[in-house]
């Protein structure tokens, strides 16, 4: 059957022709295994497909989740930078009213638990893992970090709420809202002098602010010195307590007297130009027993 030559015979209409094609046995046996062959494959490879295009689907899907959970995550991550960040603000206000009430910086000091440095920024350290899993679990250790931080700045807190309302009086003659309207343009501390080239210590900040702009008064207390003095220029030093004073100088005019009682918020002089000065601004200082220190650390507006 194999080796048996068969004959096939094509006629063509309207032309009266035919051809004829010679094939042996072994050539249609493999032809027809070839077909049946090819139908096979064509089942079985369908049948996988079939599971392709499933599995293809459920991809789109799982990476649709996987988008939508990293959204949230990057969102959750932003939530917690700033609430660290708001966190890091409370404790700077913190820290000024300590400064104000004379209350010790060691006794509320912050201990860092467990999982990382609180100065670390979040979106630096965390964001750029690629695991969603390492990140979840990075968030939660920050999370419970800012829960405890949270919890003893809470404490602290307290001790200050305490300190107020065992010296009611001590706000009102603590010098904490801006003197005058400006910007600084010489802080506390260490400069090069304009008028000498030489280093010195700054002993107060320089707002500089427009002729004859309102000077106010930044707490309670009494006028001890009203007018001119040497390099300052037209000053006020007022006395707020036992132990704190402040100083305006460089003034366009002196609105108060010596013993002048005045409450916060009063109107004492105008930013001028006066003394030894390079233009118009107030120099204000701060003492402490005495000694010069940054009237911003005072300063809560």
């Amino acid at each position: 059957m194999f080796f048996r030559k068969y004959h096939i015979v094509v006629f063509k209409d309207r032309q009266g022709s035919c051809r004829k094609f010679q094939i042996r046995g072994w050539t249609i046996c493999f032809l027809l295994t070839l077909m049946v062959g090819l139908a096979a494959g064509n089942i079985y490879l369908w049948k996988y497909y079939g599971n392709h295009a499933s599995l293809e689907r459920g991809l789109a899907i799982s990476e649709k989740i996987v988008q939508e959970q990293k959204t949230q995550l990057l969102s959750l991550s932003q939530k917690i930078a700033n609430l660290q960040e708001n966190l890091t603000r409370i404790r700077d206000f913190d820290s000024k009213l300590r400064v104000m009430m004379n209350i010790d910086q060691n006794s509320g000091e912050t201990v860092n638990p467990q999982g990382g440095p609180t100065g670390a920024d979040f979106s630096e350290g965390y964001l750029p893992l690629y695991r969603q899993e390492l990140l979840a679990r990075k968030m939660h250790e920050f999370l419970n970090q800012l829960n405890v931080e949270a919890r003893l700045e809470e404490v602290r807190q307290q001790e200050i709420l305490q300190t107020l309302r065992t010296n009611q009086d001590l706000m009102q003659t603590t010098p904490s809202i801006w003197p005058t309207a400006g910007w600084v343009t010489s802080p506390f501390g260490p400069r090069i002098s304009k008028f000498t080239g030489k280093r010195e210590f700054h002993k107060g900040i320089d707002i500089s602010a427009p002729e004859g702009t309102p000077v106010y008064a930044p707490a309670s207390g009494k006028v001890v010195f009203a007018g001119r003095d040497g390099s300052y220029g037209l000053t006020i030093k007022i006395s707020h307590n036992s132990n704190l004073l402040t100083r305006y100088a460089h003034l366009q005019s002196v609105d108060v007297k010596v013993g002048h009682r005045i409450q916060r918020g009063e109107i004492i002089g105008r930013v001028g130009n006066t003394g030894r000065s390079t233009g118009p601004h107030l120099h204000y200082e701060v003492r402490l027993s005495g000694m010069p220190v940054d009237p911003r650390h005072y300063i809560l507006n």
